[in-house]
């Protein structure tokens, strides 16, 4: 078995660290147009490549630009689910949760977020590849449109430019902000902007562009399990609970986080945006409601920072690690992002002793 990789977590800072929100890194609200910003250049230079990509008009829906393949995919999943109710079963509501913490937490939450988008660890390629598959049958879309909309999302949180914040409006960070539809040139340069990596990878291209064949897969392989163990009822049942019911839940769990956690909540760290952490999404979102934590120290793996802060994704990470199938873990902050964690949990003991 071959060793891991030995660079240490701080050799690859940068090249992660996207977020104007961070308070070990204010001034990094961009990424550069080789994926890895430099610590030596000028801010004015950043500051000045964030107009080269075009931005829709945030905030604003229209008919005449409505993404319609999103909308109809988006719809006729929920859709989907509302004919469930009248075909459950106890093994199809097993499936169902069995699969939302596979492609919840372990596709969404750990590939698309806390590996693809942050880097909060390392892995071989072949790792990578698979929870980029895990995130994909998620619904949420290719790792070439979710990771470079987040990535943005950390650039411009809660400014002008963030893809889905709640000054926005709560419902348009929830869920209309995705109906916008982008032109084919538009979209190109969005992700050749903030996720170079992944757009140089053409592993993530075929995912990409095979995104609704393995739902049809998933699909017939719950109907026609189901079908020929116990009858078409329960084939029937495994598909909307399987597929649709479990799409619909991991969908808003996650949208929660885009919206919820930037309007109500409790905060630990002070950052420049409104990003909270809210104890439900954290519960529901397996770790990711932390949201304010996470902001905070964006590279971090662990996202609960308080002993009653459950994250359950970073002991999927730990568990990863212990295998050897994840190494240079980012489990504390480093560097400025180490003395501002200290220097924030001196500031919660001092208010504690007052009080």
């Amino acid at each position: 078995m071959s060793s891991a990789p030995t660079a240490s977590p701080i050799e690859r800072e940068d090249e992660f660290a996207f977020g104007r929100s961070a308070i070990h890194d204010p001034l990094a609200v961009d990424a550069c147009d080789a994926g890895v910003c430099d610590i030596e250049e000028g801010v004015e230079d950043r500051v000045g490549r964030q107009s080269v990509e075009p931005r829709i008009e945030y905030g604003r829906l229209e008919w005449a630009n409505l993404d319609w393949p999103v909308v109809l995919w988006i719809g006729g999943v929920h859709l989907a689910a509302l004919a469930a109710p009248f075909f459950f079963t106890w093994s199809g509501f097993a499936i169902c949760m069995i699969l939302y913490y596979i492609t919840g937490s372990l596709g969404v939450c750990l590939g698309y977020h806390r590996l693809l988008t942050h880097g909060s660890f390392a892995c071989t390629r072949a790792v990578k590849l698979f929870f980029a598959f895990l995130g994909g049958i998620s619904g949420e879309g290719s790792a070439l449109h979710w990771v470079p909309n987040h990535r943005k999302h950390h650039a411009f949180s809660d400014q002008e430019g963030d893809p889905h914040t709640p000054h926005d409006g709560g419902l348009w960070a929830h869920i209309l902000w995705m109906f916008t539809r982008r032109d084919p040139q538009e979209l190109a340069a969005h992700v050749s902007r903030w996720a170079p990596d992944l757009d140089r990878d053409p592993a993530m291209h075929f995912i990409h562009r095979t995104f609704l064949l393995w739902h049809v897969l998933i699909g017939l392989t719950l109907l026609g399990s189901g079908w020929l163990l116990y009858g078409p009822y329960t084939g029937v049942s495994w598909l909307l609970w399987g597929l649709a019911v479990r799409m619909v839940i991991v969908f808003h769990v996650t949208w929660l986080v885009n919206s919820a956690t930037h309007m109500w909540g409790y905060r630990n760290y002070e950052t420049t945006d409104d990003s909270t952490n809210l104890w439900w999404v954290g519960l529901l979102a397996f770790g990711e409601g932390w949201h304010n934590n996470h902001h905070a120290f964006q590279r971090m793996a662990k996202h609960g920072h308080r002993w009653w802060e459950v994250d359950v994704t970073y002991w999927a990470i730990l568990a990863m690690e212990r295998l050897g199938l994840a190494w240079n873990v980012v489990h504390e902050p480093t560097g400025h992002g180490r003395q501002a964690k200290v220097a924030a949990q001196s500031r919660r003991q001092a208010v504690g002793t007052n009080g």
